[in-house]
């Protein structure tokens, strides 16, 4: 068990016969009355989003999580599968729980969180930052750089972001895979 003012973002907990995991929350102290946890959950097992609020002390039965790595292999009809790095054995994991699923290519790198109770899997996240190739990008034209002008950009995952006018296709870009947003081009080194 828990304090609700214990919730951080990725903590997990057993509410409503399900598992939540905390994907934002907030501390705040309203002018009148108890101080209160505002928080975002999202369910593991379906990906339904829930706002809830806490009041401090409130005891929740936390869940004890795991983190292993694990490498994407391809997809198919069960979801993405996967292979456990220790073990090498084989799970699907359904690509709503993935964070960045989008950015993810084969042979990718994941953490996958798994309850310690009954092994089953929570979710998995992409490394914060990815570098992956541009397939399809618009050339630039020269003299629209007054601002910070981007345009769209296909990446090699068929994920779109919004890169600078100076990308073109062939980069390797760096993105970041929480919020889609370019981060650099990477350089290649000889």
């Amino acid at each position: 068990m828990i304090n609700s003012q214990e919730i951080k973002k990725g903590t997990c907990i057993r509410m409503d016969g399900g598992i939540w995991k905390c994907i934002w929350f907030e501390h705040r102290k309203p002018g009148k009355g108890n101080t209160v946890m505002n928080t975002k959950l999202k369910n593991v097992a379906d990906g339904r989003v829930l706002d809830r609020t806490f009041q401090v002390g409130f005891k929740l039965e936390d869940v004890r999580v795991e983190h292993r790595p694990y490498q994407y292999l391809y997809e198919d009809a069960t979801g993405c599968i996967f292979m456990n790095q220790e073990t090498f054995e084989q799970f699907p994991i359904n690509r709503d729980l993935i964070t960045g699923g989008e950015f993810m290519k084969e042979g990718d790198i994941v953490d996958v969180q798994i309850s310690a109770d009954d092994g089953a899997i929570l979710s998995a996240e992409m490394p914060p930052k990815t570098d992956l190739e541009v397939t399809h990008s618009e050339p630039g034209v020269k003299g629209n750089t007054a601002t910070n002008a981007t345009k769209p950009a296909i990446l090699e995952t068929g994920a779109e972001v919004r890169v600078p006018l100076f990308i073109n296709e062939g980069d390797v870009i760096t993105i970041s895979t929480e919020d889609g947003s370019y981060v650099s081009r990477v350089t290649e080194k000889k």
